[in-house]
């Protein structure tokens, strides 16, 4: 699996679980605070990361995780072979 393959499914889940109104903020850059991602939004992502990548994200782990490309390399890193 790629980066980009990667990208492209972490995209997918924060657009579905955060509904960005302009999707032009939907950059790596962005953080989820930004993106106004609460407590109960980030669990959710979470979750469907680990589900849609066979992983587990501890919750240390995923409370450094802070902006989109951050998480997009944190993934990479665990399923790439």
């Amino acid at each position: 699996m790629t980066r980009a393959e990667v990208g492209y499914q972490i995209f997918l889940i924060v657009k579905q679980n955060l509904c960005p109104k302009d999707e032009k903020t939907l950059t790596e850059e962005a953080s989820f605070k930004d993106l106004g991602a609460d407590s109960l939004d980030s669990v959710e992502m979470v979750m469907e990361i680990e589900d849609a990548f066979g992983i587990t994200i501890s919750d240390e782990e995923a409370n450094q995780l802070k902006t989109i490309g951050q998480t997009i390399d944190y993934v990479w890193k665990k399923v790439e072979r």
